[in-house]
């Protein structure tokens, strides 16, 4: 008579919570450098320039702006487009390593914009864009015009658009330095950095990687945070290194054994994160931190608003006025989880305004 395999061990929502969490450095101030934050967590949203900020701030003991402002200063860490095709901070290294291994992806993106490129040689526009950005930093506007004179027949913005895809091309500074403005203009990762780029890593080391900072989590999960696809192959050359679970509805998800698996009850504090934090962005199912019935709540046509959580899970928006931090709950808080959230918000104006007078206030409560 053969065998039945026992059932995984099943990780219930609120476990798959603590765990992702703790990971994400979420469950309590971590004591870290802020280089070692971006490389632990493989980067940090930066659509806008004060997202990654707000993220360690959230994140780190100690943090203070400045500290980030001076890494990307230095050249420690770079914006770059990478994952989903989005603008990360990275670490130089990471820079130069992940952004080999989600080509495949930009290729894919490429053909998107086919139309446009009709009578094209992609191999000679990357090869005219990167003299181009290697001359001096240029913003996509220079890039669409530059390219146009060369293509007068090609759409300029597929043209630009082709050139991102093609070269891993970084945001320079001023851009994205604290309490500094400047307009994106752009040059090759190699170029700023003052060496080649490096292969792209055994997808294997990624996934371990990922499983560390995103863990417990399936192959579509990992395919959804890095956009890639075909990701199965390296799960399964590291499964007998891999414990192996289940969700509440039955999904298969793979974990590295000695990676925190907290108490379902741990304490939670109150969070308040940035638009566009991967933490809400990083896996196909994302109830182990957003509500079914929150789905959707935290974006408005093309914009996101920075989120807060309560008790681990998506609790409402918030909004930074003139003169005020506002809360936007999507529910009724308590008397003691209003308190929580007042202290946290307090906390991370200490860390990003210090100094300033600022008041914490709660909007409409936003309901369905």
């Amino acid at each position: 008579m053969t065998k039945t395999a026992p059932a995984a061990p099943l990780l219930s929502t609120r476990a798959l919570n603590r765990a992702t969490l703790a990971r994400q450095l979420l469950l309590r101030p971590a004591r870290r450098t802020a280089l070692d934050a971006v490389g632990h967590l493989l980067g940090l949203q930066a659509q806008n320039v004060r997202p990654p900020y707000h993220a360690l701030a959230a994140r780190l003991e100690g943090f203070r702006p400045e500290e980030l402002s001076r890494l990307m200063a230095d050249r420690a860490v770079v914006r770059i487009v990478t994952l989903r095709s989005t603008i990360h901070t990275h670490t130089a290294d990471d820079a130069l390593t992940l952004r080999p291994l989600v080509q495949p992806a930009r290729d894919r993106e490429i053909n998107l914009f086919r139309k446009g490129l009709t009578g094209v040689d992609l191999d000679r526009l990357a090869g005219l864009a990167r003299d181009l950005v290697e001359a001096g930093p240029r913003t996509m506007g220079q890039l669409r015009e530059a390219l146009g004179a060369e293509w007068p027949d090609a759409d300029p913005r597929s043209l630009a658009v082709a050139a991102r895809c093609a070269l891993p091309l970084v945001q320079v500074t001023p851009r994205g330095l604290w309490g500094r403005s400047g307009q994106v203009a752009l040059t090759t990762v190699e170029h700023w950095l003052g060496r080649p780029a490096e292969p792209a890593p055994a997808p294997e080391d990624v996934v371990r990687r990922y499983l560390a900072a995103f863990g417990p989590a399936s192959v579509k999960d990992m395919q959804t945070w890095s956009g890639l696809t075909r990701l199965r192959p390296a799960f399964e050359r590291l499964r007998p290194e891999l414990l192996t679970f289940r969700d509440e509805h039955g999904t298969e998800l793979l974990d590295l054994p000695d990676a925190p698996r907290p108490d379902p009850d741990a304490e939670a504090p109150p969070r308040l994160l940035p638009e566009f934090d991967n933490l809400l962005l990083s896996h196909a199912d994302r109830t182990r931190v957003v509500p079914a019935e929150y789905r959707g709540r935290t974006w408005q046509g093309n914009v996101a608003y920075p989120t807060f959580l309560v008790d681990g899970f998506l609790a409402g928006v918030w909004r930074s006025r003139d003169d005020a931090l506002v809360i936007e709950p999507f529910g009724r808080l308590t008397a003691v989880q209003r308190a929580a959230v007042t202290a946290e918000a307090e906390r991370m104006l200490g860390v990003l305004r210090p100094g300033e007078p600022y008041d914490v206030r709660f909007g409409t409560v936003v309901e369905r």
